[in-house]
């Protein structure tokens, strides 16, 4: 019994990688990205290596609290990014994260057409309004994911960064000499 070949239908394969998902992302230390739309496109998220280690720790107290204690890239206590429109993976304004944010939404930067245009052309529409997303124009602050970000770094057409809130978090995906290149004057 122990030995033998388990066999799944293509109805019930779907459903068993809902249940192995959460595990496996835990385990890589990536997993599907949601995006505004509230749609998931279930491909990995790029994580750090040897980030499998974050799963090993404790989830923290509570959200409210690790909102609360959360540090911006210069060490100080994280600012608010926007209250309009509304951004942060928690919709409370600020850009902190969680075990429950595998976007790792933790650059606040100003949003410019370049970046929309950018983003767009990689499959996660920023400007069209849907649900319960307000859409993004050009000077709109919003909290970025961090390797979205540093990929858009790396072509050229980063949005400026504000270092007061932007969490602490997004030095794992770039560096703080980086974003201070970056930063909204």
């Amino acid at each position: 019994m122990f030995g033998a070949r388990l066999r799944f239908s293509r109805v019930q394969r779907p459903f068993l990688l809902t249940l192995l998902l959460p595990s496996l992302a835990c385990a890589t230390g990536r997993g599907p990205q949601e995006h505004p739309s509230g749609e998931s496109n279930a491909l990995p998220v790029r994580g750090t290596a040897g980030s499998s280690t974050a799963c090993a720790l404790p989830p923290p107290a509570s959200p409210e609290l690790e909102r609360r204690t959360a540090r911006n890239v210069e060490g100080h206590e994280l600012e608010t990014c926007s209250t309009s429109p509304m951004t942060g993976a928690y919709r409370d304004g600020r850009c902190t994260t969680g075990p429950d944010d595998v976007g790792v939404h933790v650059v606040c930067a100003r949003i410019t057409a370049e970046f929309l245009t950018y983003t767009r052309d990689r499959g996660n529409d920023l400007v069209t309004a849907r649900g319960g997303f307000p859409g993004l124009r050009p000077g709109d602050k919003w909290c970025l994911c961090a390797a979205r970000w540093a990929e858009a770094e790396a072509g050229g057409v980063a949005p400026p960064v504000d270092l007061a809130a932007t969490e602490a978090e997004a030095l794992r995906f770039v560096s703080r000499a980086t974003l201070a290149q970056h930063a909204i004057p």
